[in-house]
């Protein structure tokens, strides 16, 4: 990756015509061939920017000139450069995620009791026509229950769920089938779908289910 702080003024000309006047910005030219102009503000995202495939080049060191397959400009005009550095990033491992919806889906098979005395587990990954259900179990009056899980509880997961029950309850082994919509966080207009559907709403601790107590309620 290389780094470069400097007042520059940025145009770009393709299937329509931008202009940044003066001032010192940030120019990121990443590995991938991809160019972004950013300036102090607006999180990660970029000012104005040029995605791979695309070449660069410097000219005589005041104008950089980005250009795509499809004709596309950026055109960069250099007046100071305050910083040029270049770094080797390596290959990135990726992002890893605590408390994805499969750790989710772990834990609770694990203590499938959360989500009722009596309740035992048929099978995580339960396989169906229409893609596997999250969780199968059976609650402590032996009916067939569907567990889809989500981090954040929204209409399209109860929309999913509804869409397995309907499968499920066509197999005389499993019917009757009833579902339960777990998550983190359950939308409003997400558990008022599920509750029409006849379907139970679960809000998950991610931290009990790890077997970590919350020390905000104890005394000592």
């Amino acid at each position: 990756m290389r780094l470069v702080i400097a007042r520059c003024s940025v145009d770009y000309a393709g299937r329509l015509t931008a202009h940044l006047p003066s001032a010192p910005r940030l120019i990121l030219v990443k590995a991938d061939g991809s160019v972004s102009i950013h300036a102090d503000d607006r999180a990660y995202k970029p000012l104005n920017w040029m995605s791979p495939p695309c070449t660069l080049k410097e000219g005589d060191g005041t104008v950089w000139t980005v250009e795509n397959k499809g004709g596309e400009k950026l055109i960069i005009t250099l007046e100071e450069v305050m910083h040029d550095s270049s770094h080797e990033l390596g290959v990135d491992p990726g992002l890893i995620k605590d408390g994805v919806e499969a750790h989710l889906q772990e834990l609770l098979a694990d203590r499938i009791e959360t989500l009722g005395e009596g309740y035992s587990l048929i099978r995580r990954e339960y396989p169906t026509a229409i893609g596997p259900v999250d969780i199968l179990c059976r609650d402590a009056d032996n009916q067939t229950v569907a567990v889809e899980i989500k981090r954040r509880g929204e209409i399209d997961g109860v929309e999913q769920l509804t869409r397995y029950l309907e499968l499920l309850n066509r197999d005389p082994h499993l019917a009757p089938v009833k579902g339960v919509f777990a998550a983190q966080e359950i939308k409003p207009q997400a558990r008022v779908l599920a509750t029409d559907r006849g379907i139970g709403c679960v809000v998950l601790d991610y931290n009990a289910l790890r077997g970590i107590e919350d020390d905000k309620l104890r005394l000592f």
